[in-house]
């Protein structure tokens, strides 16, 4: 029997306004083992702390049950605090009477009674627990950032100023991202090239630094420290290491008619072609969808003008395997599809345009040379309509928008309308809104300027319908302040769409077993203590995969994820979960159930000789538990039907003890 001490914290008036905790101490002073119980006001204090440490050594406790908040606030607080006191720090149990009791219910009798249940079913647990001793891993020390944007170029630039090798994987021929798109960023109007660009070259001369242009992770092994990642780098049928971006390639290649991505469709390039000007690596690809040289054996034009024989046809997919210490997620966002959005007339007219379909226009890199002309027929509009919340904020059209907001769009709206009318000052501009919500340092005056220094007609309502009509587009909406319908001749209608998580995302998450919401973003450990990593150790988050935010915002989780890996990478070695699976190799029955559920492939099968009573020997196929992959999860225990797979620290006996103390 343990030697076990009680201490149930007041949490304020946090667990105390709902649970008579002097009673809770009282009662469990009653139970087996239990030698000392007490109560204070806050048991995560210096002076709480100091009370448990002075306990442990008069009573000479073996194990000890805090009754406070969730063991993810504060169960590494008091582990380390037994552990300096002597006690072995998994012999620490947490009953949480504030989430699970106090937080649920008004009653205090009711409360009451529910926290002594809890704390007796911890009690009955450490009377169980054996003293674990976690073990070391070395720490690989090189990150891998999955995405090329700003956030993962911010991000790489941090961890390899700090002297540690980082790989940057992106799916795009070049690095950049969202931001290498547009023209100017708010609230400051600076060019969005010219601070992008230093940045992006940075990038490509640091020696720390790897670029692994149009590729993809394949597939995503190991664990925290140790990570097995194999990129595929896809076939740019052009030697990258021979290419001096000269662009003769791009200018020659008879095939013109190819849908230019990088300007969202509006104008072509060629099929061997280069994103942009300041596109890193500056590499030509070639579209193997477009070339008919790699599609019909006719051609080679691109082969024969290229000067430094760079133009290789038979070029192959090639697959690269390496190892990480950390790895950092930082695959972006897209602006939703308005193919459902047929009200607005997106796919009817070709002056129904997205915002940023807006920026290309207005970008002296764009289809049209920054010049702000019609779609349709190259015209100056004079009348533009920008319509707020396409998309977002849709709680009765889930099946076609989302329902959170988006962040950027009330801000990137009034830098369109102000830029806008500061170009072309005979232009009217409306601007539809449902809120204007500018959080950010600076953003509410950047919008108040659109209103009364460039005079943006800003109106409190939503567009109903665009119709095409006579080379003119119907604006039908509302004025909710007024009280209203409009009818507004409009030259250009821009949708301001919401964003959501790049398509990679989601199958990047399954390979990193990380966490998501419902929106497909990646799901932080901890909203406010641990917000830019991820649930699964070793894996970070960095811009808008993990929520909607601005360019400031997303240098700022850019360098926060840098930190992070940064801490990790410094260390020698990792010390590891002691909480993990074991196998009863006399009880398991090799049927791999237990190797089939294991998210993280911690489980393998091996034959092994066993000496039976009668002294002959039998192979049996029994299961192992790689415990440095091991994240104790506990799917095996639960899928073994012979009862052989244990986890340590959760082992079915003490679970049991705890169901029992519970019913009694």
């Amino acid at each position: 029997m343990q030697r076990i001490g009680v201490f149930v914290c007041h949490c304020g008036t946090n667990i105390a306004g709902t649970v008579d905790v002097k009673a809770v101490a009282e009662a469990l002073k009653s139970e087996p083992g239990v030698v000392v119980s007490r109560e204070y006001q806050y048991m995560c204090s210096q002076a709480g702390q100091d009370l448990i440490r002075e306990d442990i050594r008069e009573n000479k406790l073996t194990g000890i049950v805090v009754c406070s908040c969730s063991p993810r606030m504060h169960e590494a607080t008091f582990r380390k605090t037994a552990a300096s006191a002597g006690i072995n720090p998994y012999m620490v149990e947490i009953a949480n009477i504030r989430e699970q009791v106090s937080w649920v219910h008004k009653d205090m009798a009711q409360g009451t009674e529910k926290a002594i249940i809890l704390g007796r079913a911890a009690i009955a647990k450490v009377n169980l627990n054996t003293p674990l001793t976690p073990g070391e891993t070395p720490v690989t020390k090189r990150a891998l950032v999955i995405g090329g944007g700003i956030a993962g170029i911010q991000t790489a630039l941090d961890i390899a100023d700090a002297g540690f090798e980082v790989d940057i994987v992106e799916k795009q021929p070049t690095i950049g991202g969202k931001m290498a798109q547009l023209d100017k960023t708010f609230p400051t109007l600076d060019c969005a090239a010219c601070i992008l660009t230093p940045k992006m070259v940075d990038v490509a001369q640091h020696e720390k630094i790897r670029i692994f242009s149009y590729s993809e992770v394949e597939s995503i092994g190991g664990f925290v420290g140790n990570f097995e990642v194999t990129i595929r780098k896809k076939a740019r049928y052009v030697k990258e290491e021979i290419c001096t971006g000269c662009g003769l390639c791009t200018e020659m290649c008879p095939q013109k008619k190819v849908p230019n991505e990088f300007n969202l469709g509006m104008d072509n390039r060629r099929a061997v072609y280069i994103p942009f000007a300041q596109a890193v690596p500056k590499v030509a690809t070639i579209d193997a969808d477009y070339c008919t040289m790699l599609k019909s054996g006719k051609c080679g034009v691109c082969s024969k003008v290229c000067t430094a024989g760079a133009i290789d046809y038979k070029q192959k997919d090639e697959l690269i395997s390496e190892k990480y210490g950390a790895i950092v997620a930082a695959t972006g966002f897209n602006p939703i599809s308005m193919d459902k959005f047929d009200e607005f007339a997106y796919s009817q007219s070709k002056d129904v345009i997205t915002s940023l379909e807006y920026e290309r226009l207005m970008n002296a890199a764009g289809p049209t040379g920054g010049k702000l002309l019609r779609p349709s027929d190259g015209e100056h509009p004079h009348t533009i309509v920008f319509v707020q919340c396409v998309g977002s904020r849709c709680e009765a059209c889930a099946e076609k928008g989302k329902e959170y907001c988006s962040k950027i769009c009330c801000m990137y709206t009034a830098k369109h309308a102000m830029l806008t009318r500061d170009k072309y000052p005979d232009t009217d501009v409306y601007v539809f809104y449902i809120d204007v919500r500018t959080p950010g340092k600076n953003f509410d005056e950047f919008y108040r300027r659109a209103v009364e220094e460039y005079g943006v007609h800003y109106i409190k309502g939503m567009v109903g319908k665009v119709v095409p009509e006579g080379g003119k587009l119907k604006v039908q909406a509302s004025d909710m302040l007024a009280n209203k319908q409009l009818h507004i001749d409009a030259d250009l209608v821009v949708l301001a769409a919401a964003i959501e998580p790049d398509k990679s995302a989601r199958p990047l998450a399954t390979m990193l077993t990380a966490s998501m919401d419902t929106n497909d973003f990646f799901t932080e450990a901890h909203p406010k203590l641990r917000p830019v990593e991820s649930p699964t150790a070793g894996v970070f988050l960095s811009g808008a995969c993990q929520g909607p935010k601005d360019i400031p915002e997303t240098v700022s989780q850019a360098g926060a994820a840098a930190a992070k890996v940064i801490g990790l990478l410094a260390k020698d070695k990792l010390t590891g979960n002691p909480c993990v699976a074991s196998s009863d190799e006399l009880m398991c029955n090799g049927c791999s159930s237990c190797e089939k559920v294991c998210p993280y492939g911690a489980i393998t099968y091996i034959d092994k000789e066993f000496r039976m009573p009668d002294r002959s020997t039998r192979i049996r196929r029994v299961a192992q538990v790689n415990p440095a992959v091991c994240q104790g999860c506990g799917c095996c225990t639960v899928a073994c039907p012979s009862g052989a797979m244990n986890l340590r620290g959760f082992a079915n006996d003490q679970i049991m003890a705890e169901v029992d103390a519970i019913c009694k």
